[in-house]
């Protein structure tokens, strides 16, 4: 990877890596695979060598602080779908993404992890956007699409 973010890693209860692999298989598409390095791991592939890792913990976990994520799907009615006929959806679609909040036990339907996800099309005016020399006083409400070039300071 040359420039972007592998992996992001959160501690989860005991027990709770396998239904987050097994949500997001069911739910997104996403594969995963439950991995041991002294931990049990749930590493849900997201993109081209991108990652979320999920390391089970006996410590105490911190509550919800209410940050989130961005993953783009290719096919972004399915998703949307099976989310909404589960009660998960936490912001209805505009502007070419949803948000979701809870994981959940896919057999059970109990929550097992809290992380927003706010998940785009590939129709969305961010998507494919350069992760470099971007304009720092481009906001993302104003944001158009080939104007990323950063601009000289005309201070």
């Amino acid at each position: 990877m040359g420039v972007g973010v592998p992996y992001v890693e959160f501690s989860v209860a005991r027990g709770a890596a396998a239904a987050i692999v097994k949500f997001y298989d069911r739910f997104l598409g996403a594969s995963g695979s439950l991995e041991s390095d002294g931990a049990v791991v749930g590493r849900v592939n997201l993109g081209r060598h991108q990652y979320l890792n999920f390391r089970e913990t006996d410590r105490a976990l911190r509550p919800y602080d209410g940050h989130h994520i961005a993953i783009y799907v290719s096919n972004f009615s399915r998703p949307y779908g099976l989310l909404k006929e589960r009660g998960l959806i936490s912001e209805e679609v505009r502007n070419h993404q949803f948000r979701f909040k809870d994981i959940v036990d896919v057999d059970k339907g109990a929550p097992v992890f809290a992380l927003e996800h706010e998940v785009r099309s590939l129709h969305h005016p961010m998507f494919g956007r350069f992760f470099v020399n971007r304009d720092p006083l481009q906001t993302q409400r104003g944001y158009r699409r080939g104007r990323d070039a950063q601009v000289p300071y005309q201070g």
